[in-house]
């Protein structure tokens, strides 16, 4: 038998030794997601079996089978249950165990495991999703919470796709506290929630008294009124604005729309003593946005939108912006796979792919310039669940790159404040300030301000968002896009739509 050289013998200590315990019976598509994921990262993975938790109780079972059929959902849930996940013999011996059975026994081996809103085991994320709650998912060692996350769940609709939302979560959490232990990084340190938030454990009540009444409401409001339909508002002021008041105030007009697609996601710019403003353009009859420019004249008065930017995929969030001599486009594009700068041929309505920055389904991200590095924020899918909970940052020396994943990526995961809502300010005092979108009402639910209070290649931190009031005579009080250039501000709301 030959035996490895001195390179891979190195490789092989480098990676990190994890058992992953997983129930004996009945384990759960997400966990084994998570022994996928761990081994595609390049940790040595041994699989352990261990006597589960309780079991899901059949009225779960068909609750989800149904929603499935009702939501024409041909993959399986990452709730579904697997005749097994096969025991994969340890190489050496760990330096982690995970435990996603929920009882594993006492070991001297560092062992995280995982509460649901105080819970070990995952039913409760479904029982909690049903009562039409966010749960909150702790990663605990040793009695101590290193790691946590609040998913954002985008179909409050639904239980079954609610409850893929936030185990989807709970892999990218376990994956991530993983590799910061692996790369020696600090983890949280906080009192778990074990014995004091610990959930409703019935799910039949939960569902037939909540969900099931919140799906039926649901479904005879598509039936009337479309799905979703946003709406600008604008105003010109020489006044402080929102972001230095904390609230809409008055003075907003609305940008018209046909009825037949809306406008979201406005940007503004100025452009040679003109006004510009950038928004999706959302077709209802083709479910794909394009990005659309409105001028404005000399008194403000917009021009009828008209489209500068069309791609195979969705478009929006057309963050614009001039620099090196030329004006840019970062329109998010998470449905083609791909962040890509846009530069301007002939502003504004012709635009040229330059590069693209990043792979993947990043969704909205936004530019800052700090400390000689170019940063980006955005939000990534991390392959299931919500585009709006789990932010991730780059870093560049120059625009078209190379731009790199921040090490502590993904940087949090909260429905909270994760995704931003609009460029980031620079305040009068000094702050460097982000308009963030606040999940917890469901997508659209509101909007927060949050400040940056630290950006280095090790760490990045931003202070809970101060909600804006949505008082004043803005008519749509969900919103989630706030901007500002020169005396043009913008936002947009959710507004009740009828279909014709």
């Amino acid at each position: 038998m030959s035996r490895p050289g001195p390179d891979t013998i190195a490789n092989w200590y480098d990676m990190l030794a994890i058992d992953v315990i997983v129930p004996q019976t009945a384990p759960r598509l997400w966990q084994k997601i998570v022994v996928e994921q761990l081994q595609s990262d390049g940790h040595d993975v041994a699989v352990l079996q261990q006597p589960g938790t309780a079991g899901w109780p059949g009225s779960a079972k068909a609750a989800f089978a149904f929603e499935q059929r009702l939501f024409r959902r041909r993959r399986p849930n990452l709730a579904a249950a697997l005749n097994e996940i096969p025991v994969q013999p340890a190489g050496r011996p760990a330096a982690l165990r995970l435990d996603l059975a929920g009882n594993a026994p006492r070991s001297d081996v560092p062992t995280i495991g995982l509460l649901f809103d105080g819970s070990r085991s995952d039913l409760a994320v479904a029982t909690v999703v049903a009562a039409g709650k966010l749960p909150v998912i702790e990663a605990v060692l040793d009695g101590k919470v290193v790691g946590q996350a609040r998913p954002m769940v985008d179909k409050r609709e639904s239980v079954a796709l609610g409850t893929e939302d936030v185990l989807a979560r709970a892999i990218t959490l376990i994956v991530s506290i993983s590799k910061a232990f692996a790369d020696g990084r600090p983890l949280q340190n906080e009192p778990s929630s074990e014995a004091r938030n610990a959930p409703v454990t019935q799910f039949l009540p939960a569902y037939l008294g909540s969900a099931l009444p919140r799906l039926g409401r649901e479904i005879i409001r598509r039936v009337s009124h479309r799905h979703a339909h946003w709406r600008v508002g604008y105003r010109f002021a020489d006044t402080p604005g929102v972001m230095e008041t904390g609230r809409l105030g008055s003075g907003w007009s609305v940008l018209p729309d046909p009825g037949d697609h809306f406008y979201a996601d406005p940007f503004p710019f100025e452009w040679q003593g003109q006004s510009f403003l950038f928004v999706e353009d959302y077709p209802h009859a083709t479910g794909k946005a394009v990005i659309s420019v409105v001028a404005f004249d000399a008194n403000g008065v917009p021009e009828a939108p008209r489209v500068v930017l069309e791609e195979p995929h969705h478009l929006s969030y057309p963050q614009v912006f001039e620099r090196d001599g030329a004006v840019w486009m970062l329109p998010e594009a998470s449905a083609g796979g791909k962040l890509t700068l846009y530069r301007a041929s002939a502003f504004p309505d012709r635009w040229t792919a330059e590069t693209v920055l990043v792979e993947g389904e990043i969704s909205d991200a936004t530019l800052l310039e700090h400390d000689g590095q170019l940063w980006l924020f955005a939000t990534d899918r991390d392959g299931y669940g919500s585009t709006s909970d789990t932010l991730v940052v780059f870093s560049a020396p120059a625009l078209t790159g190379p731009w790199t994943p921040h090490a502590g990526n993904p940087i949090l995961i909260d429905h909270r404040m994760a995704r931003p809502g609009g460029a980031f300010v620079h305040s009068r005092d000094g702050r460097i300030v982000l308009p963030v979108q606040d999940g917890t009402l469901g997508y659209g639910g509101g909007l927060g301000l949050s400040e940056l209070l630290q950006l280095d290649r090790q760490t990045v931190r931003l202070s809970a968002p101060r909600p804006i009031v949505a008082d004043g005579d803005w008519p749509y009080p969900k919103i989630h896009t706030l901007n500002r250039a020169g005396r043009l501000e913008v936002i947009d709301g959710i507004a009740a739509v009828r279909r014709r």
